[in-house]
């Protein structure tokens, strides 16, 4: 009997060792797989991070390119309006000379007339 519990408990023994060691490789498996997706998530972080960089990059050229060509509309709005104030004004400097040449030639023809 002794020797069968002896025999009994070698055979548990040995079954425990290969249990311990299926779960030491498991956990090392593991381990390893964990290692790897976290390296993968830092990979996947930096690439995301770096594109967003280069887009923000490219979103700061562009935004300060439209600023650019804000400013020189309005530049180019202000020449604008100068330019029409000044045709205005010479319109009506016009006008005034092409009414005093007018009474002058109605006065011109009264005195034709007598």
């Amino acid at each position: 009997q002794l020797h069968l519990t002896i025999s009994e408990k070698n055979e548990l023994t040995r079954n425990l060792e290969m249990v311990q060691n299926q779960l030491q490789e498991k956990e090392s498996e593991i381990k390893r797989e964990i290692s790897e997706y976290k390296d993968r998530l830092l990979q996947a972080e930096k690439e995301h991070q770096d594109a967003l960089t280069e887009a923000n990059q490219k979103n700061e050229v562009e935004i300060e390119a439209c600023h650019e060509k804000i400013s020189s509309l309005e530049h180019f709005i202000s020449s604008q309006k100068l330019e029409i104030e000044h045709l205005k004004s010479n319109k009506e400097q016009l006008n005034n000379s092409l009414r005093e040449a007018n009474q002058a030639l109605g006065e011109l023809q009264k005195n034709k007339v007598r």
